[in-house]
């Protein structure tokens, strides 16, 4: 209700703002009443006015919302693209960096998996950044505590580690993330070791902040330059937008 009363009353100032001058230098001299009835008739008889304001709102709130996010990418950047608490695949000295943030349990971060790496194998010249956000649970944050102390203790494994787990079936959780670990030989007592420490609960801290700032709410979403990309929008699409950043 408030943000319909809100929006009504926004429109009715831009409406107010496309009535014809003599309307508008009219409404100085009349009271509010007044003014009210000259802008019902005019809205009554000319109603394609209103879609057109409602157009402009949000043209208006969509260009405010990019800019914005271009603004805390900025800011973020060093987080975004530097940070101690991700992992780098494909050319760690590649010109364009795509930003992916996931959860092992988003079946959507499945199907985009194969597109992520057709895009490494194809394009020499890509940085990849992987950022866990679990967001779907606790069993996800199991999974992604597991992921964090692979990356920690055993880096040269992760990459093994991460396209497994994304492409097993069913549900990732604690067990199956160590399963999946230990299989790599990575030891349990080094994994449980570095899952005692802070190292998950700073790095969920740093990836949860960029994803409020920038307004991510879930699963695939990519960054890449000062553009956030929601959804597993496939391989085409992304390749297109890298080849656009690197222009």
């Amino acid at each position: 209700m408030y943000n319909f009363i809100r929006r009504t009353a926004i429109l009715g100032a831009a409406s107010l703002a496309l009535l014809p001058a003599a309307f508008s230098a009219q409404a100085e001299t009349l009271d509010r009443t007044q003014v009210e009835s000259i802008i019902k008739e005019y809205l009554v008889a000319n109603p394609e006015i209103v879609l057109e304001a409602l157009q402009e709102l949000d043209k208006r709130r969509v260009a405010e919302e990019e800019s914005a996010r271009k603004e805390a990418i900025t800011g973020l950047s060093d987080q975004i693209y530097n940070s101690e608490y991700q992992i780098t695949l494909g050319n760690p000295d590649g010109d364009v960096t795509l930003v992916e943030l996931f959860d092992y349990n988003c079946g959507y971060c499945k199907r985009a998996l194969s597109d992520m790496m057709r895009l490494v194998d194809e394009d020499k010249n890509l940085r990849i950044v992987l950022k866990e956000f679990p967001v779907l649970g606790k069993a996800s944050q199991e999974a992604a505590r597991v992921a964090i102390a692979v990356a920690d203790i055993a880096p040269d494994k992760y990459e093994d580690f991460h396209l497994t787990m994304l492409g097993q079936p069913g549900r990732a959780n604690l067990a199956s993330s160590l399963k999946v670990a230990k299989d790599l030989g990575i030891s349990e007592d080094d994994l449980q070791a570095s899952m005692k420490s802070d190292r998950a609960a700073e790095t969920f801290q740093e990836v949860f902040t960029i994803a409020e700032q920038l307004g991510i709410t879930g699963t695939p979403s990519y960054i890449l330059g000062d553009e956030v990309i929601v959804g597993a929008v496939g391989y085409d699409t992304l390749k297109e937008k890298i080849a656009a950043e690197r222009e």
